[in-house]
């Protein structure tokens, strides 16, 4: 129900303004809590499910925001390393109810997916060698590349819109399949790309961070919060150093007191300090950045095993949160197999937990440093045009990345050819396995055929895969 005036005939956007300046909340704060709980249940499917369910609740339902004002916050957020849909809860909560409203947005964004992919690392570490578990893993692996192959299709359409864009994609793909470039190096050069173009071919480039993009309402209806009131703070010098200083204690202030508990070669320092890195070049989401960490997790450290970092991303899907939550299963299975002087089952826990805090603790530094000067941002047309090299590219990492899982999920056996800087992994044909190619067939069918969701599509192809694998034979484990 929309609010009405209030008494001498002020309206809810004059008492939201007051509530801005004020520094007080613009929506009630357990009522924003309750929100935030509820939407971090339901954040399933990846970015593009979690920021379809905040559009829904905050957008439409509640109205406690503005469609132009969403969709800035969601493309500058897209400017940031980090995963964009935990960012944009942060943002948003920070613009309703200013910091607190940020840290708790941003939490309960991912609490939920901590809790749940902690339990299944559990599970999969406990009984992941028993028949019943493969057979599921034979079935979910599979699925995950259909759902690759739909987030791949469906970014391409919305971003390449442009034969530069689509080069843009192409080079980058063949720049990770091909040539091995730093996953840094890519985005990078994609930015400078994007920006070239919009200077040589204005037309190509389209700004997504224009202030006046989406001026419009979805329903006609206007926010209750009112877009010009929303929380801003004044940025200086001394308000950064103040969130600097807190900041970055919190974020590298664990990690180095677990270096000093157990030294500086320990897999818990190496696994902070290597992800730490990780958060800061994720550009693009967690698809754009998975086959950085699954090349390195598993051909540099051995924390795991190809295969594994599938069944990882398995999990991920199945569980509420960001999708780059899967560097927590990567991490628990890598403490575990090196515990040091500690327990593998509280090395694992504790690297588990280290490697989340890592990975997610610089959004927030990124938000509340940043915000305010996003807010002088809007309209910057040198940003938009990096940013949509930028997102031009992620197709073709997203596109690298379904070409890694590919190979190690329908063969046994990859051989590597080397010529040059030329560097490409090729399956053995004989080595292709029946099982994961039906149920894949199968996924694709639910998936672009019948349009079932995400969770759908992995519980029925979860049972394909015990069916058929168990058919071969008898079953030598159960949980």
């Amino acid at each position: 129900m929309t609010e009405q005036p209030g008494p001498g005939g002020r309206d809810p956007a004059e008492r939201s303004g007051d509530a801005a300046r004020s520094g007080t909340d613009l929506v009630p704060f357990r009522s924003a809590v309750r929100t935030w709980f509820l939407i971090s249940l339901q954040t399933f499917g990846g970015p593009a499910g979690q920021i379809a369910v905040m559009q829904r609740v905050l957008v439409e339902e509640r109205r406690w925001i503005g469609q132009r004002r969403f969709n800035h916050a969601l493309n500058y957020c897209m400017l940031l390393p980090g995963p964009e849909a935990q960012q944009l809860a942060t943002y948003v909560g920070w613009l309703l109810n200013g910091v607190r409203g940020g840290l708790v947005a941003g939490v309960l964004f991912v609490l939920p997916g901590v809790a749940a992919l902690l339990g299944l690392s559990v599970l999969y570490v406990a009984y992941g060698d028993t028949r019943i578990v493969t057979a599921l893993f034979a079935g979910l692996a599979p699925a995950v590349l259909a759902i690759v192959a739909q987030a791949l299709l469906r970014i391409g359409r919305r971003i390449l819109t442009h034969v530069s864009l689509a080069g843009i994609g192409l080079a980058a793909f063949v720049a990770l399949a091909l040539f091995n470039v730093p996953f840094p190096v890519v985005v990078l050069g994609a930015g400078v790309a994007g920006y070239l173009v919009s200077r040589l071919l204005p037309h190509a480039v389209v700004g997504t961070g224009t202030a006046g993009a989406g001026d419009g309402e979805a329903d006609g209806r206007a926010p209750v919060v009112a877009d010009d009131v929303l929380h801003r703070a004044v940025p200086g010098w001394r308000r950064n150093v103040r969130v600097l200083a807190v900041g970055l204690t919190c974020w590298v202030g664990p990690p180095l007191a677990i270096a000093a508990a157990t030294g500086v070669g320990s897999v818990f320092t190496t696994q902070a300090v290597f992800f730490s890195a990780a958060a800061l070049v994720t550009f693009g989401g967690a698809y754009a950045v998975l086959a950085f960490v699954a090349q390195q997790a598993v051909e540099v450290y051995g924390w795991l095993h190809p295969t594994e970092m599938v069944r990882g991303l398995a999990f991920a899907e199945t569980t509420p949160g960001p999708l780059i939550m899967v560097v927590q299963f990567v991490a628990f299975l890598g403490a575990y197999r090196d515990p040091g002087a500690l327990d593998p089952w509280v090395a694992a826990v504790v690297g588990a937990l280290v490697v989340t805090w890592v990975t997610f603790a610089p959004s927030f530094l990124f938000i509340f440093l940043g915000a305010p000067y996003v807010e002088r941002l809007r309209g910057n047309t040198g940003l938009s045009a990096a940013l949509t090299g930028i997102t031009a590219a992620v197709v073709g990492v997203i596109a690298n990345l379904a070409l890694y899982f590919a190979v190690h999920t329908l063969f046994t056996e990859v051989r590597e050819l080397t010529w040059g800087p030329l560097r490409l992994e090729l399956p053995q044909l004989a080595s292709v396995q029946p099982v994961p190619v039906l149920v894949g067939l199968a996924a694709m069918g639910m998936v672009f055929v019948l349009r079932w969701s995400i969770l759908r599509t992995l519980a029925v192809s979860a049972v394909l895969g015990v069916v058929v694998s168990l058919a071969s034979g008898p079953i030598t484990g159960l949980f």
